[in-house]
């Protein structure tokens, strides 16, 4: 039978009101398995012959108000294999707690901080969950942002010692999921690659970009250089036939906006100002269609 070896992180955001946990493992698909978030709930990751309803259950008691720790006393009080188990949950007002069952194969173990808790099994060490905890800490920005650093820190200082297989991280906050309608603001796997946790980075860069909001600051004038380079690109995938003129007319603007929309970048884009453009997606485009 194969050990499930496997390194964690969950937390809660009090600024952005936000849940999120980031895993890494030599077991496919572990995110599928490991994962669990609830906005106004809480979150838990469940590892190391991960009993997979701790997920639901644990985030179903404390949505009706228990605390981390409460919730998993009684998931643990009501498993006979809970010396197996290693689970890490935090609730709706941030209180962590874990578990790491005393027949877990080392190097296993977890940190408890404020508003979060790393923990691992079957490691290169205790370096790893300290690497994470310590990058936690001290990573500014957003929510899932951390979370993938200390996600990186624990690649980086050995990780899971049987290899690398899958990685995830998924961050829930109330009406940020696509569309405004449920709580799945970031929710990204990697189910099988040699670098999971590089290729997670790149898919969380991303989700900034297709999904993100576009900041004023970020906003240029498309000038008649900039009309012109962009001209070029419609020309050269196909959008029209025209000359680039940088004339920036209506004609030029509805050729672009359903170029925008085909390269899914409406969200940074739609419902702005026409004559301007956001720069980070201006970057994406120039990186994209280098030739244009």
């Amino acid at each position: 039978m194969p050990r499930p070896s496997t390194f964690s992180i969950v937390a809660y955001s009090p600024e952005e009101d936000a849940w999120g946990v980031a895993v890494a493992s030599k077991f496919l698909a572990a995110a599928a398995v490991v994962n669990w978030a609830r906005a106004g709930a809480g979150v838990v990751a469940t590892q190391s012959y991960a009993k997979v309803s701790f997920g639901a259950d644990g985030l179903t008691l404390m949505q009706t108000g228990y605390t981390a720790q409460e919730a998993l006393t009684q998931l643990l009080a009501e498993d006979d294999q809970r010396e197996m188990r290693q689970v890490g949950i935090v609730d709706r007002e941030g209180g962590a707690a874990a578990h790491t069952g005393s027949k877990c194969f080392d190097w296993a173990g977890h940190i408890i901080g404020e508003g979060f808790t790393c923990q691992g099994n079957i490691l290169a060490g205790a370096q790893v969950v300290a690497a994470m905890a310590d990058t936690f800490k001290t990573t500014t920005g957003e929510l899932a942002n951390r979370l993938l650093a200390a996600l990186i820190a624990g690649d980086e200082a050995g990780g899971d010692k049987r290899g690398k297989q899958a990685a995830g991280l998924l961050v829930v906050k109330a009406g940020a999921g696509y569309g405004g309608d449920n709580d799945r603001y970031l929710d990204l796997r990697v189910d099988d690659d040699p670098e999971p946790v590089r290729r997670l980075s790149g898919l969380v860069t991303a989700h900034h970009l297709f999904f993100g909001s576009p900041h004023p600051a970020d906003q240029v004038p498309i000038d008649e250089a900039l009309a012109r380079e962009l001209q070029a690109v419609l020309r050269s995938q196909g959008y029209t036939q025209r000359e680039p003129d940088g004339v920036w007319d209506e004609d030029t603007i509805q050729t672009f906006d359903a170029f925008i929309g085909n390269e899914n970048l409406e969200e940074r884009w739609r419902g702005q100002n026409p004559r301007v453009f956001d720069r980070v997606a201006l970057a994406y485009l120039r990186q994209r269609f280098p030739q244009a």
